[in-house]
């Protein structure tokens, strides 16, 4: 990784409401914070913010670029009801923070999930977002890739950090191929210490329960939420992801707003944007607006 990537920004919080009470939000910035371009990149189900670093610090240069940590993931607060681990208070949560930012426009980057709460908010009227990039999310998720995911996700301690990579290295590999360097990256970012000195995933396990509770018995459809949308719109796709198929990708470059479709060679669900030709991709879609 290079040393851009490995700088340690410290978080911010902004609180947030939910019906059940208030919870923080963290987000960490890169670039300027009085430049009114503002970038805000977001991450996929048990991830967090830390997965943008080598992104926003190529970003910072052109870009306020903030990175938040979804509710129950990071250093945000778990939320006092599992049940709301879902689109609609991502969406208010998101909204919340963008008013924190004090600007009314914002390009998105969003991981599947975050792609998800990305494309869920670009469809509404007055929608803050002018630019949009969907890193391997889209309006039809597979329902084989939904419960591969459902699986794996829950409580899981580690006696070491080895044993952390080698569960991260198991669990990721549709990522595609990546260095020990990065490897160890994206494990340290999603573990936390015990007091015992094991180590946890840094997240609330209670985020499966929606998941689970809400597994549909086909692939899950959105398009409601994909034909409202009308911001410019690149779409990733991961060459082997079995989330977001070919022939969707084909249906969104040809509906709503018409993506533009990038399938990335040797990689699954989901492309880290850790690569210099991932983020070129993405640099040049997001500086043509």
């Amino acid at each position: 990784m290079s040393e851009g990537a490995h700088a340690q920004v410290a978080p911010r919080f902004v609180q947030c409401a939910s019906p059940r009470g208030l919870h923080r939000i963290a987000y960490r910035e890169w670039g300027p914070r009085d430049n009114p371009r503002v970038l805000v990149c977001v991450h996929g189900l048990t991830r967090c913010g830390r997965d943008f670093e080598r992104l926003a610090a190529a970003m910072s240069d052109r870009y306020r670029v903030v990175c938040p940590d979804v509710a129950g993931r990071g250093d945000s607060d778990w939320l006092a009801d599992p049940m709301l681990y879902q689109l609609p208070q991502y969406v208010a949560d998101m909204v919340t923070l963008i008013a924190r930012l004090d600007v009314e426009r914002v390009h998105w980057v969003g991981t599947s999930m975050g792609g998800l709460i990305g494309m869920a908010l670009a469809s509404l009227p007055g929608t803050p977002i002018e630019r949009l990039v969907l890193n391997d999310a889209g309006p039809v998720i597979a329902k084989a890739a939904l419960e591969r995911i459902a699986a794996y996700v829950g409580a899981r301690t580690f006696a070491t950090l080895e044993a952390a990579e080698q569960y991260v290295r198991a669990v990721s590999a549709p990522f595609g191929p990546h260095s020990d360097a990065e490897w160890r990256f994206l494990t340290e970012t999603v573990v936390r210490r015990n007091p015992d000195g094991s180590l946890r995933l840094h997240y609330d396990p209670a985020i499966a329960e929606p998941l689970r509770a809400t597994m549909p018995d086909k692939d899950l459809e959105l398009w409601h939420l994909w034909d409202p949308v009308r911001c410019p719109t690149l779409v990733l796709r991961g060459e082997h992801s079995d989330l977001l198929s070919r022939e969707t990708c084909a249906q969104m470059a040809a509906r709503g707003p018409r993506a533009r479709v990038v399938e990335i060679a040797g990689v699954g669900h989901a492309p880290t944007l850790l690569h210099a030709d991932q983020i070129a991709i993405v640099r040049e879609f997001l500086l043509e607006g």
